[in-house]
């Protein structure tokens, strides 16, 4: 019997991501690991440790920790409890290394546009990396490295490392990183950010993936086209049409929801 097709827009599901990081000899470093070229998910791509958020991960004991403004109303599943239990479970099956879950913080929240094949809601999480050297899962990842976040961004830049846009974002927020403990901090004092994504093609091949508060977020039509925009529009977009990528977000705060709120 074939499976029902998805309602346009439906989300697919929940993954949880854990940004590992440890104090390296020029600063802050990030867990990022090699996807096969040939097969899978992101092919090629370097990515943070993560995967699926699975049924058993539902059945844990809820975890002490919550983030802000997180609890899930009586009777829903606690979803956010479940992305901390399977981004714990998926580092470790995939690194070898285990991430306290009580320590995990959170970050932010993606979710992808609505002409992507697979939507899954991915709840990221920062933490200090456990002691102990990294053990790839040989169906999963093909290499590893610890590397500074502006060494990443550069070398995606020359095109000489493939990065998916949840991924190069996260970098560049911790570029400002002084230390672990200083980037944990920042993260716990915060607020979440959550990017419900949407794909824009603007004239002239810009192609743009924009967040609420751009002006062609808020204006695009049902096909995710925009025309130009005026020099004072506003802007929370990444310019991808070429390398290396253009992060542009104007000056006014992020606009913050909890993905309950959806």
């Amino acid at each position: 019997m074939d499976t029902p097709a998805r309602p346009p827009g439906e989300l697919h599901g929940d993954a949880a991501t854990v940004v590992l990081l440890r104090d390296g000899r020029a600063g802050v470093e990030a867990l990022l690991l090699e996807r096969p070229g040939h097969r899978g998910s992101f092919a090629g791509a370097w990515v943070f440790p993560g995967g699926h958020v699975d049924p058993e991960d539902y059945r844990g004991e809820t975890a002490g920790r919550r983030g802000r403004g997180a609890a899930a109303p009586e009777g829903e599943p606690d979803v956010e409890s479940a992305a901390r239990r399977a981004g714990v479970r998926e580092t470790e099956e995939e690194t070898g290394l285990r991430p306290d879950a009580g320590a995990l913080v959170p970050l932010s929240v993606w979710v992808p546009p609505v002409e992507a094949p697979k939507r899954l809601r991915t709840w990221f999480f920062l933490a200090r990396s456990p002691a102990g050297d990294v053990a790839l899962s040989p169906d999963e990842h093909v290499d590893h490295r610890w590397i500074a976040p502006a060494e990443a961004l550069e070398r995606h830049g020359r095109g000489d490392m493939s990065l998916v846009v949840p991924t190069w974002v996260t970098l560049r927020g911790l570029l400002g990183a002084r230390s672990v403990g200083h980037a944990l901090q920042e993260a716990a004092t915060g607020e979440r950010a959550v990017f419900r994504s949407r794909r824009i093609e603007e004239p002239g091949g810009r192609e743009v993936i924009a967040w609420a508060g751009d002006a062609a977020y808020d204006a695009a039509d049902d096909a995710g086209t925009h025309g130009s925009l005026g020099a004072a529009a506003a802007r929370h977009r990444l310019d991808i049409t070429s390398l290396p990528w253009v992060f542009e977000r104007s000056s006014s705060p992020l606009l913050r929801q909890h993905p309950a709120d959806d």
